[in-house]
């Protein structure tokens, strides 16, 4: 039985990206990205999550990066210009990104933000993001989805 695919994989076949689909167990509700990337077999240095921030501008930003790692607001707050950065609020995810907590994707946003993926992608072949749905993950390259989404690599977390 095949799965369906998510609109982040129907977006990446419309532009002829390569990816690879994955499908993971959440039945227990183990949404943490090192239990994603366990349960798929893959270092969690090339398992990424995408965090929304809002800046002092009142602007969000979207920031890609290892789930083994947190987000160094004060780079990001850099990489982006702005004074400072905080995360969003969970409740605000869903109607400003049109994804849900443990399931949002760098691709295919309500709306298209500055987003800078972590430059310890830069040196991957491959890396690991949601295919915007708990339990869905795609492998693609990490070049192909900053040009995608039109991102930037930079110093944005820490251990």
């Amino acid at each position: 039985m095949t799965e369906e695919k998510t609109n982040v994989m129907r977006l990446l076949d419309q532009r002829k990206i390569p990816y690879t689909p994955h499908s993971y167990d959440v039945s227990d509700g183990a949404l943490d990205g090192l239990t994603a990337a366990s349960r798929l077999g893959i270092p969690p240095e090339t398992c990424f999550k995408t965090l929304v921030t809002v800046g002092a501008s009142k602007k969000n930003h979207v920031f890609v990066i290892p789930v083994e790692r947190e987000l160094d607001l004060k780079a990001a707050a850099k990489a982006v210009g702005e004074k400072a950065v905080e995360m969003l609020k969970q409740a605000q995810l869903l109607p400003l990104t049109g994804y849900v907590h443990g399931g949002c994707s760098p691709i295919g946003m309500k709306r298209r933000f500055p987003t800078v993926i972590d430059a310890s992608a830069e040196s991957l072949p491959q890396i690991t993001v949601s295919a915007g749905r708990i339990g869905r993950q795609i492998t693609v390259s990490p070049q192909a989805l900053a040009d995608y989404v039109g991102a930037s690599f930079g110093e944005v977390s820490r251990s």
